[in-house]
């Protein structure tokens, strides 16, 4: 499989991938420090092996069912589009925009696409030089504030999930984490692969009398966003080594321990290069690298989940976004719910000045998500269920020039 080194094209690593074969959705299975794909179609894999003696919930991973949802609600084709559009942002979702956008552009539209974080993508459209931004993590009141443009819209585009993943020689994926032990290893506080809290976890599996290198993003982050929210909501060491819930959950925080890498790129080359190592990284790239990484408890305490399209879809599927749709997927009820789940959302000014821009825009996420949300899966990210699909389509109808809206 293509590496992807911290400075290394997203790009060329899917193209690698794509050649390869089809990516398996699931968690993996094998030995050794790398771990192993277990093969088969999108959507299906065998449960991980970690020797622990816990129940785990894999039997939603087993399915492919709804990974090619069909929508067909999309607006009508604006007429007058721009040829081109610029975005910026995610690194999380940088996989989906390089298959959407090339699949795309068969439209005559041709769509450029930064992957520099999900800090960046705020950044850029408050800024105004891009046509749309993206970031895992909504916009807060402040950051809306700052923009040039005046009011944007937050439209999400997929589901996936972030994993804590791993580099520890003999051992392969599987090993299993709560909120509350990654908060713990995330503040400093466990410190060593065979702590008595991971082994009691991991009956069966030698852990190694090992310091634990902890990696983290050192850009702001979505995928560190997402993180960082569901360790807040479990794990009261986290949450009081970073002085509060206020300061505890964000795109960027003081991390107390650990390596920084820039994107998810980045954070997986710390990994893969690290023995002893912990990071934490959207399914995809572990995927894509057959990097090992864990299932994690869910939020009944009942199972440990592993992370697959399925289980994202059933975190997603148990979400209610606000009226804005600036919400979270972290921690969602359910047995076979991954509990490190998410979205990307594109940002868009509700108000466009460019009305050959604005038709694209329109044009370009009706596509992303109705036709586009068939590809979601190539690139190991779940389609958005019909009831926040339908949400996300109503955003488009916002988007207005001179007052007036673009779509229909």
């Amino acid at each position: 499989m293509p590496r992807i080194s911290r400075t290394g094209s997203i790009a060329t690593a899917l193209a690698g991938l794509l050649i390869a074969g089809t990516l398996s959705a699931c968690g993996s299975t094998g030995s050794g420090n790398s771990g192993n794909n277990s093969g088969g179609t999108t959507g299906s894999a065998a449960a991980p092996k970690s020797g622990g003696g816990a129940s785990f919930s894999t039997a939603a991973c087993t399915s492919s069912s709804g990974l090619k949802p069909g929508f067909s609600n999309g607006v009508a084709t604006v007429a007058g589009a721009a040829k081109s559009l610029s975005g910026a942002g995610s690194t999380f979702a940088a996989p989906a925009y390089s298959v959407w956008t090339k699949a795309y552009a068969s439209t005559g539209t041709q769509v450029a696409y930064q992957s520099i974080g999900s800090g960046g993508g705020v950044a850029q459209i408050q800024a105004q030089t891009v046509d749309f931004g993206d970031s895992d993590t909504p916009m807060t009141d402040a950051d809306l504030q700052a923009a040039k443009g005046g009011a944007i819209l937050h439209i999400p585009l997929l589901v996936g999930s972030v994993v804590p993943a791993y580099h520890l020689s003999g051992i392969g994926s599987g090993l299993k984490f709560t909120g509350d032990v990654l908060g713990k290893i995330y503040a400093g506080q466990i410190t060593k692969w065979n702590d008595p809290e991971l082994t009691k976890l991991n009956p069966g599996v030698k852990l190694p009398d090992e310091q634990i290198a902890v990696a983290h993003r050192s850009d702001g982050s979505g995928t560190t966003g997402i993180w960082t929210n569901y360790l807040t909501k479990e794990s009261p060491t986290w949450v009081s080594k970073l002085g509060g819930k206020a300061t505890s959950a964000g795109k960027e925080v003081a991390w107390p321990v650990g390596i920084g890498g820039k994107g998810n790129e980045g954070v997986s080359g710390v990994v893969q290069q690290t023995e002893g190592a912990l990071g934490y990284l959207e399914l995809q790239y572990a995927l894509a690298q057959n990097t090992t990484f864990g299932q994690v408890q869910n939020a009944d305490k009942s199972a440990f989940v592993q992370p697959c399209l399925a289980t994202d879809t059933a975190a997603a599927d148990k979400a209610n976004f606000p009226a804005d749709l600036r919400g979270d997927l972290t921690d969602e009820p359910g047995t076979d719910s991954y509990p490190i789940a998410g979205t990307t959302y594109a940002l868009v000014y509700q108000n466009q000045k460019d009305k050959a821009k604005a038709a694209a825009l329109v044009n370009f996420f009706s596509w992303v998500l109705t036709k586009g949300q068939d590809l979601n899966s190539q690139v190991s990210y779940s389609p958005l269920g019909a009831p926040l699909q339908k949400r996300a389509m109503a955003q488009l109808s916002k988007i207005t020039v001179n007052g007036k809206p673009v779509a229909g």
